[in-house]
């Protein structure tokens, strides 16, 4: 009885945290005169909302930006971010741990104060309206070092010392024997830095504004705030529902490393 009890707890607020999300769903697949409906179905489903969203603003050209911006940046995050958790967490040398402080005391300054220098640099660069300015600030985050250390911590030293007899250096010993390994923590902050990356709007907004750059939820913020939707809440609807089945898919097959490498590491060091 009591386990049951549990389960139907859980069953309750799985289906409270995911309807408004089904519901988002199910109404871009009909027509606004049923927005006050709270249902999931209708006899009215049609791909107009799609039709509409795709008609008005390249979604296609938007995904391929978005992916691409967000790969490049979730592979720099992962190259650099382990790199420098393994000299944290493995190598001695003077000013380590002021090195890690400091890295964390940039996780507590908000983005926002930032905005106006970074900008500034993009501009001195010439890297306005390009890659570059969307890939280069994102390449490299506290939180995923902080990750990569919290892991390596936990990894056999005997395991290190055996590969430096072998005649590994360093770098042979975080690619050969250390990344093998890892696969929870690089999946992990993998997810994490592709959904930051995919998800930042303000950022593209400010650096980019030649529309063949622009990235997908760029594109869908200036659909819903720049009037092209017309107040159409189901083409927003149909916008938002596309923007986010991307992440979910990313999600759903790599959910179980993701939580293993939450349940295991964590912060414990």
């Amino acid at each position: 009885m009591k386990k049951s009890l549990i389960y139907l707890f859980l069953i309750v607020g799985g289906i409270t945290f995911a309807y408004p999300f089904l519901w988002m769903v199910s109404m871009s697949f009909r027509p606004d005169v049923e927005i006050t409906n709270i249902g999931l179905f209708s006899s009215h489903f049609s791909l107009d909302n799609f039709r509409a969203v795709f008609q008005k603003i390249p979604l296609m050209r938007g995904l391929l930006n978005s992916l691409f911006v967000s790969t490049c940046v979730t592979i720099s995050v992962i190259f650099f971010g382990s790199i420098v958790g393994y000299a944290l967490s493995r190598l001695n040398f003077w000013g380590r741990n002021m090195i890690l402080g400091i890295i964390l005391f940039t996780m507590v300054i908000p983005f926002q104060i930032t905005l106006i220098p970074m900008y500034i640099l993009m501009v001195k660069f010439g890297w306005v309206d390009s890659y570059l300015a969307l890939i280069v600030p994102g390449m490299i985050n506290a939180f995923g070092i902080l990750l990569f250390r919290q892991f390596f911590m936990d990894i056999p030293q005997d395991l290190i010392d055996a590969a430096r007899i072998d005649g590994c250096n360093d770098f042979t010993i975080l690619t050969r024997i250390i990344w093998p390994i890892s696969k929870p923590v690089i999946i992990t902050v993998g997810i994490i830095s592709f959904m930051g990356a995919w998800n930042d709007v303000l950022w593209p907004l400010i650096v980019i504004r030649d529309e063949s750059l622009m990235t997908l939820p760029q594109l869908v913020t200036l659909f819903k705030v720049g009037g092209q939707s017309e107040s159409q809440i189901g083409a927003q609807l149909a916008a938002a529902s596309f923007l986010a089945v991307p992440i979910i898919v990313l999600y759903s097959f790599f959910q179980r490393y993701f939580i293993e490498s939450m349940a295991s590491s964590g912060l414990k060091n």
